[in-house]
């Protein structure tokens, strides 16, 4: 702590300098780390409340997972995550993947006989109501979960190269440092350093033990300030606060990260697959067309224009064949519509233009076989029977053209049905045609009727000989912005593309009004509009060399959709996916980037993915684009900063130790620089927003290396500049500005900090030459500045024993705050110096 040469009152300065500083160093990491840690924590809260649908005060209604008390009755459909244990009530082919408790990965079938739901668990088709037995950690789940701790500091796979990086510099600013201790060893001992008078301070036998360790330990210490400037500790922090911020910031921006490495991948990302449904539209379905046969249904068609037994029919089809509810509080009262967007659609069609009593049907019906609706099979199909009668009926509802196939007769106005012979199944395939064209969702219904034979119970669902009961046309409008956002991926070099479940001539009139396809581009043509049961008939190979080519893909499944992407991968693409049903699931977690819906996503959906959009909104998409390529550019601004540093300082301190026995820099000082460089350098840059110019840039690829042939352009000149002017300080400043040693080193230290404040706003920009633009948006970085300044102008004025510093006069200041402002005249200078290609030096160091 304190040496016999200088003793008690003054000796323990530089070992209690040392201390605090080292201190200091620490408390503000620890401060940052621990802040970051809670953000990361608040997030996970997040993603862990989950939505879910019960039955209370006679309708239903949605809260949230938290909510959920015992004895509740929930409401449970194909995607949803059980939120509880309970029991069994009533539904239909209702299947539960009980992996995640069990890790059997065959589906579970849920009915009287197997009544029992598992919290955790997920619903992967059916629907179904359950009874809430247990929650929270009385649940299997929770008793399993509170046994484990939940790890939430995941390195990403860049903080996993910066590791490197850090650990390469650190191994280099070692060697060096090994290579002082060497040299001053040598030229102490053989008497060629001269203590302040002049005088050798080496004389062999006649030197004292003493006087002999404190040179060596002086020259230690040297030797360790060397190495503590060289390691850039300040690398993995950089990416905590880049991801950090960025991660908050996307949450406002309607997009939830749950986990990290997405972040950064999507900065990468070349193609991105949306769906349609809620992405690019605003999933807001109304009923704009209604068709009996080959006849339109003009204006709102009421009761009084069908007949009678089409109304029933109708009426059944709708309310029975459906997972949405109406409730309505009173005659006057306007109805509470629940289900999928579709759903709601028809049932408030039905129920506010037809004025039909939808709660009717299940009152006079049994059910008798249920099957469901999957993005597969893109229908769903009800058998119910009426009581006191024999007779079996069937309804499905579906995609038109699909429902279609199974018709061979159809209903006219007037309630008959007549025989579907080509030139009407023609004349109808035209309507649907038609509507696709609209960009309408075109939704069929068709019923047919069996008579039970004596004691046989009827429980297949006929799919053939069905009746067509009538066409609805559903408007889904596209979003506001969609168009523009598009666009801003194109220009940014990410091909977008489409991938719906409907039919190709809706998909084709979607994916133009968005600008997804060009409206020059044919139908027919295979190779920009393909529908899914082509796409998987391809081999492999042909696969992937059409891939580039499709923009849009109709009538895909969830299989076809996984093919895609298996695709693009396979290609060399960095691919991000967007999906919300249970079934796209696989293509999710297959992605490089998984996109899930925050509103219409299914649970399943959700935790398959990386980032859940929570407006379901493809601007937002866009917006993590943006966000992802801000990480990484502010990754580099850190990294071209903090190199900038550690080249001079090492170059510095071995230059003159080598030269002179002496190094310039303190180690406090030393470690007040690694202060700024570190802990607020990093804040300053990594706080950096997005700007329109990341998005006119093609995306980076995953093997570019981090220090590019650009940051090196940017380095190299501002690292010589320092090295050169603080050389020259040490070796002819005393002559130059007719000062003492002590204040030549304190002109030497001030000159150094204020290089690096200078460099800072250069490191805001690789490629602009305008390094001010956009800086007032950013006052976390002026604050910063200005707090660095502060602190610099006390530890040079005030703090004398504390940092080893001589105060300075308004001459000497001016001097050091014009050397280092030749920063940017340089910066400048060399920015106009045109850069082809991205990898130089260091290449492997930094991948």
């Amino acid at each position: 702590m304190f040496s016999e040469q200088t003793g008690l009152k003054e000796g323990w300065f530089d070992g209690g300098s040392i201390i605090f500083a080292v201190f200091l160093v620490v408390i503000v990491s620890a401060v940052s780390n621990f802040k970051q840690s809670r953000q990361f924590q608040a997030l996970a809260d997040e993603s862990s409340d989950i939505r879910v649908e019960v039955v209370r005060d006679g309708r239903r209604q949605g809260l949230s997972i938290f909510d959920v008390v015992v004895g509740e009755i929930v409401c449970l459909k194909t995607g949803d995550q059980i939120p509880a244990d309970g029991l069994f009530l009533n539904g239909h082919s209702l299947k539960v993947d009980e992996s995640s408790m069990t890790g059997e990965s065959d589906h579970v079938e849920v009915d009287e006989k197997s009544p029992f739901l598992l919290s955790g668990t997920k619903v992967t088709d059916g629907y179904g109501f359950m009874l809430v037995t247990s929650v929270g950690m009385s649940t299997a789940w929770g008793e399993m979960m509170s046994s484990i701790s939940h790890e939430l500091n995941e390195e990403t796979p860049l903080q996993a190269r910066l590791n490197k990086l850090t650990s390469c510099i650190g191994k280099i600013g070692l060697t060096v440092a090994v290579l002082v201790l060497a040299v001053m060893l040598i030229r102490y001992f053989t008497g060629n350093t001269r203590d302040e008078t002049g005088n050798k301070e080496f004389l062999g036998r006649k030197t004292k033990v003493d006087d002999v360790m404190n040179s060596v330990i002086n020259i230690i210490a040297a030797a360790v300030t060397i190495i503590v400037v060289a390691i850039p500790e300040g690398l993995p922090l950089a990416v905590t606060l880049t991801l950090a911020f960025s991660m908050k910031r996307m949450m406002k921006e309607h997009a939830m990260v749950r986990k990290l490495s997405a972040c950064e991948t999507m900065g990468s990302a070349t193609t991105i697959c949306t769906d349609k449904t809620g992405t690019l539209t605003l999933n807001q379905m109304k009923v704009t067309e209604f068709w009996i046969g080959k006849e339109a249904m003009t204006g709102n068609a009421s009761s009084s224009e069908l007949a009678h037994n089409l109304y029933e029919l109708l009426q059944d089809a709708v309310g029975l064949n459906t997972i949405g509810n109406v409730y309505k509080s009173n005659s006057e009262s306007t109805p509470e519509i629940t289900g999928s967007p579709t759903e709601k659609a028809i049932l408030s069609w039905a129920v506010l233009d037809l004025g039909m009593n939808i709660d009717e049907p299940k009152q006079c019906c049994k059910i008798i076989n249920v099957e469901a609706f999957n993005s597969e099979k893109k229908r769903s199909g009800v058998l119910v029977k009426r009581i006191h009668e024999k007779t079996v009926h069937i309804h499905w509802k579906g995609a038109a053209e699909m429902i279609l196939a199974m018709c061979s007769h159809y209903y006219v106005k007037s309630g008959t049905t007549r025989a579907l012979d080509g030139e009407a199944r023609k004349q109808i395939e035209i309507v649907i045609k038609d509507m696709a064209a609209k960009s309408l969702r075109c939704i069929a219904f068709a019923h047919t009727k069996v008579v039970e034979a004596d004691g046989q119970v009827q429980e297949k669902l006929e799919e053939t000989g069905l009746t067509l009961l009538g066409l609805l046309g559903l408007k889904d409008p596209c979003r506001p912005g969609v168009r523009a956002a598009v666009e801003c991926c194109r220009n940014a070099g990410v091909n977008v593309k489409m991938v719906t479940g409907d039919n190709v001539h809706t998909a084709r009139a979607i994916a133009i009004e968005c600008g997804i396809l060009n409206p020059d581009v044919g139908l027919n043509n295979d190779d920009a509009v393909i529908e899914g049961v082509q796409f998987r008939s391809l081999s492999a190979e042909e696969r992937v060399a059409k891939i580039e080519s499709i923009r849009v893909m109709a009538r895909s499944s969830p299989l076809d959709k996984l093919l895609m992407v298996q695709s693009l991968k396979q290609k060399g693409h960095v691919v991000a996916v967007t999906g919300d049903g249970t079934n796209d699931a696989p293509a999710l977690k297959a992605a490089d980037i998984g996109l899930s819906m925050g509103i219409q996503g299914t649970e399943v959906a959700k935790e398959s993915s990386d980032i859940v959009i929570m407006d379901d909104n493809f601007t937002s998409v866009v917006t993590v684009l943006r966000w992802g390529r801000c990480v990484y550019n502010n990754i580099q601004k850190f990294l071209q900063f903090q190199l900038t540093v550690n080249v001079a300082a090492l170059v510095i301190n071995f230059v003159a130790a080598v030269s002179s026995g002496k190094v310039p820099l303190t180690a406090v000082q030393l470690l007040w620089v690694n202060l700024i460089m570190d802990t607020l350098g990093a804040l300053a840059l990594a706080t950096e927003q997005p700007t329109n110019d990341l998005m006119s840039k093609p995306p980076v690829g995953r093997s570019e290396p981090l220090i590019t042939k650009l940051m090196w352009r940017n380095l190299i000149p501002q690292a010589i500049y320092q090295v050169t002017i603080l050389l020259t300080l040490q070796f002819k400043g005393r002559s130059i500005f007719g000062v003492n040693e002590s204040v030549k080193d304190t002109m030497i230290f001030n000159t150094f900090v204020l290089c690096q404040i200078f460099n800072e706003f250069n490191a805001r920009k690789l490629e602009k030459k305008n390094i001010f633009k956009g800086i007032h948006k950013n006052k976390l970085f002026l604050a910063i500045i200005g707090i660095t300044i502060v602190l610099q102008l006390i530890m040079v004025e005030f703090l004398k024993k504390f940092a080893d510093t001589e105060r300075l006069n308004w001459g000497q200041w001016a001097a050091c705050i014009g050397i280092a402002a030749m920063s940017w005249p340089i910066g400048f200078l060399f920015k106009c110096i045109p850069v082809s290609g991205t990898q130089l030096l260091f290449k492997q160091i930094a991948t």
